[in-house]
């Protein structure tokens, strides 16, 4: 495929609408390489980062009569690819096996000194995305994860419904997720670090 020729692209997903198998491979072979380094940057693991690569290719492929040839292809696939990293990172954060596994072995050589540092930078980027909320949002945002308070006691204590704390909160963790998965370097660290925060 050209690169960046959008019409060769829409050509082949009307194509892999059609089951068209030749499509599906040279599409495959012209992302997958941009996925896999995605994904490698957020799950530290070549072996991990293909796996995801591979279930991403494998999901267009049952889903490809749903495509949409007028939408970005790419930006369709890294929609995908983040969101399986993400789930793959959450599911890192709760094993602890994963978790030595992925995190662990890339900092296993950093002395004290690397790690408080690496913390220090994890909290300011933290710091950094709070700042992404408005007042409100931030606040709902606080009372829930610093205070653990549930929906029901933060809607009684700011005299609004549940469902305006519920909807507040997802808003605001859409907002971050956002934040840290733009700032690919520390994306695994909050992940991990803040898992009960996020």
């Amino acid at each position: 495929m050209i690169k960046n020729d959008i019409n060769t692209e829409k050509l082949l997903v009307k194509e892999l609408i059609k089951s068209n198998e030749k499509a599906f491979r040279e599409l495959f072979d012209y992302y997958r390489n941009d996925l896999y380094k995605f994904s490698l940057s957020m799950v530290c693991s070549k072996n991990y980062a293909e796996e995801i690569v591979q279930d991403v290719f494998m999901k267009v492929w049952i889903k490809r009569e749903s495509l949409n040839p007028e939408m970005s292809f790419k930006s369709y696939l890294f929609t995908i690819t983040r969101n399986k990293n993400i789930k793959f990172l959450k599911k890192a954060a709760n094993n602890r096996k994963l978790r030595e596994e992925i995190f662990y072995k890339k900092q296993k050589f950093a002395d004290s000194t690397d790690l408080y540092v690496r913390e220090s930078e994890l909290e300011s980027i933290k710091q950094e995305a709070l700042d992404k909320l408005s007042p409100r949002k931030r606040k709902i945002f606080e009372m829930s994860r610093n205070e653990n308070k549930s929906y029901e006691e933060i809607a009684g204590e700011l005299g609004i419904s549940v469902s305006t704390v519920r909807n507040q909160m997802s808003k605001s963790l859409e907002i971050l997720r956002d934040f840290i998965l733009k700032n690919k370097e520390i994306g695994l660290g909050l992940l991990l670090f803040y898992k009960d925060w996020m």
